[in-house]
């Protein structure tokens, strides 16, 4: 009897974890559109930037509405999700004054979030005017700010370009480059370069590690849409590579920069047009070549069906308050696999046709001769509805909106009024993959920051991650990503990085951080921690910044659901031997009492 009832014991326990298995394995790419639970009814304006502005590790928001009033949308834990707090008006700035972009940053090293406004009058100059609002006790001081004495040529990049981990000011000013800092709130600006750089407007420099060595070089994009490296040596930057965009196109986009392939270093992607329309249009990757840069296509079908799509070139305006978006690459991990997919703009070519709506490009094996040499390329989900119902769309960029690893996205879109509408998409992407979730803080404090602030609310530029893990299959593993590397025309990158670990739920061997070096830095500046749980959130606090071995890293675990299919098949497993073992139990009782009763008859009997 007891062995019968272990046999179904075991039996249903087979049968438990073969459907845990099948329900762990199932695959979905569906979106939900959950914009009235962030925003209720404000979801109208241009989101701008994300930041942690409040240091309560949760992203906040921030939006400009009517090209001249910022609202920063603070993350709460009831609905909506999303509540402007904090408004600056448009009293502010100086009169017929229209805003370009939204930075934040501890400019002045107070490990309190201060925000960059950039933008310019509408008196026909095309030069941008740059402010700064300090922040103080969670909100900014509306009564003090200070007005960059400098005309920009265009967006300024921020960047840390001394090394001292607060962000600096990196732009073009009457054609040579200067850089600007605000430790102290004082202003003080100086030629940036050894040689002058014409920067391309819209310019896509970036800040970033391009030679694997945890230090940020400086990317450049020049007029004759040259790119140019300059690697950072000492602290001091030095140019080494230039190169041409690819031969025949005439419109190229924004620069961006990813771990395309999976091997631990930063890829340059570029979308190009071919024609004046864009009816032919293209991605390339950048691949170096000794002296030279050869690029390798890794997306040129843009055909669906019996229509042909390709990117939206930037319109020509002579209206300067109108916001101009260009060709842009909106990247992040969405199946979490491993390799980072993206969201572009793109609209029908056909004649006559006013189709334009955001796809999502997904990273998967390459399938042909021309991306053989990268070994991936980009699919386009053709059919991805809850992204074609958002008609006129401008803007798609992935944000993690529940701070659970999963990016979803955000898309803004054109509607009847002057403004964007703001569409939320969840991600429901419900394999279970796994991730790494790394913030990088500025390490000017710890424990011990002025006015007994948190050190969380800063938004860095410049810090390098990368990992390497061992898969599934026992294959070496690893990724990289930059954090914060681009900061002008709508880059809207996150203030963290999320490296997709795919489906190997394995520990991680190593994850490598560094930091920006200061001039005269002998030493690249990093450190590893080793056998980081996966689905956890690290929060790395640099301190003090020249002793990597003092470097704190504070780990916070992201449960994923295998973790609670675990939980309910665990529960379900312990019921079910309880039942079994309480009708062993009561069958046993009734054997003892029958037994019991015999026992007791037959010494009755026996006594007579």
């Amino acid at each position: 009897m007891v062995k019968a009832n272990s046999k179904m014991l075991l039996s249903w326990t087979s049968v438990l974890t073969l459907l845990l298995s099948f329900v762990g394995h199932y695959v979905t790419f569906a979106l939900q559109d959950v914009t009235k639970d962030l925003f209720a009814l404000e979801n109208y304006g241009t989101v701008a930037a994300f930041g942690d502005f409040n240091s309560d590790k949760q992203t906040d928001i921030f939006i400009i509405r009517n090209r001249s009033e910022l609202l920063i949308f603070l993350a709460d834990l009831k609905p909506p999700y999303y509540k402007p707090k904090v408004h600056l008006t448009k009293d502010v700035f100086p009169s017929d004054f229209s805003l370009t972009s939204v930075v934040p940053g501890d400019y002045d090293g107070d490990s309190q979030m201060d925000v960059l406004l950039t933008g310019h009058t509408n008196d026909g100059s095309s030069h941008t005017i740059a402010f700064i609002f300090w922040g103080h006790n969670q909100t900014l001081d509306q009564s003090v700010r200070i007005e960059l004495n400098r005309t920009f040529n265009d967006q300024p990049l921020v960047m840390d370009f001394n090394g001292d981990m607060i962000p600096d000011i990196f732009g073009s000013v009457r054609g040579s480059s200067e850089v600007c800092y605000l430790r102290t709130r004082k202003l003080k600006c100086e030629p940036a370069l050894g040689s002058d750089v014409k920067m391309r407007a819209p310019h896509s420099n970036a800040f970033i590690d391009l030679n694997k060595d945890f230090t940020a070089d400086l990317f450049l994009t020049t007029e004759s849409n040259e790119f140019e490296t300059w690697i950072n040596k000492d602290g001091n930057f030095t140019r080494t590579l230039s190169g041409k965009a690819p031969e025949m196109t005439i419109k190229v986009g924004q620069s961006a920069f990813v771990d395309f392939d999976g091997d631990g270093s930063q890829d340059h992607l570029l979308p190009v047009c071919m024609d004046d329309t864009c009816g032919k249009s293209a991605i390339y990757l950048a691949k170096t070549g000794g002296t030279e840069l050869q690029w390798v296509p890794v997306l040129t079908d843009f055909r669906r069906k019996d229509s042909v799509w390709g990117f939206v070139p930037p319109q020509e305006s002579s209206n300067l308050g109108e916001l101009q978006i260009p060709i842009t690459l909106h990247l992040g991990d969405y199946n979490l696999d491993g390799f980072p997919d993206a969201l572009v703009i793109l609209r029908n070519t056909s004649i006559g046709s006013t189709q334009q709506q955001a796809f999502l490009l997904e990273n998967v094996p390459c399938n042909n001769a021309n991306c053989r040499e990268v070994g991936r390329m980009f699919l386009v989900h053709w059919e991805q509805s809850d992204l074609s119902a958002i008609p006129r769309a401008v803007v798609a960029t992935f944000f993690d909106i529940y701070e659970d690893g999963i990016l979803d996205m955000i898309v803004l879109s054109k509607g009847e009024k002057e403004d964007l509408v703001i569409h939320a998409l969840k991600n429901n992407y419900e394999a279970d993959a796994y991730f790494v979730k790394v913030i990088v803080l500025s390490g000017l404090c710890s424990n011990d920051c002025p006015e007994k602030v948190k050190p969380f609310g800063v938004n860095q530029p410049g810090p390098y991650v990368m990992y390497t893990s061992v898969d599934s299959n026992g294959y070496l593993k690893n990724a990289s990503a930059g954090q914060l590397s681009q900061s002008a025309h709508l880059a809207l990158q996150l203030p963290y990085t999320v490296l997709g670990l795919g489906r190997s739920a394995n520990f991680l061997d190593h994850l490598f951080v560094g930091i920006p070096r200061p001039p005269g830095g002998k030493y690249v500046r990093k450190q590893e921690w080793t056998a980081i749980i996966p689905n956890s959130q690290l929060i790395v606090i640099p301190y003090p910044q020249n002793d990597p071995r003092s470097w704190s890293a504070k780990l916070y675990l992201t449960p994923s659901n295998i973790v609670l299919l675990t939980a309910i098949a665990l529960i379900g497993v312990c019921v079910f031997i309880l039942v079994i073992i309480g009708i062993l139990h009561w069958q046993e009782k009734k054997a003892d009492d029958r037994e019991k009763r015999q026992e007791a008859h037959r010494f009755h009997f026996d006594a007579m």
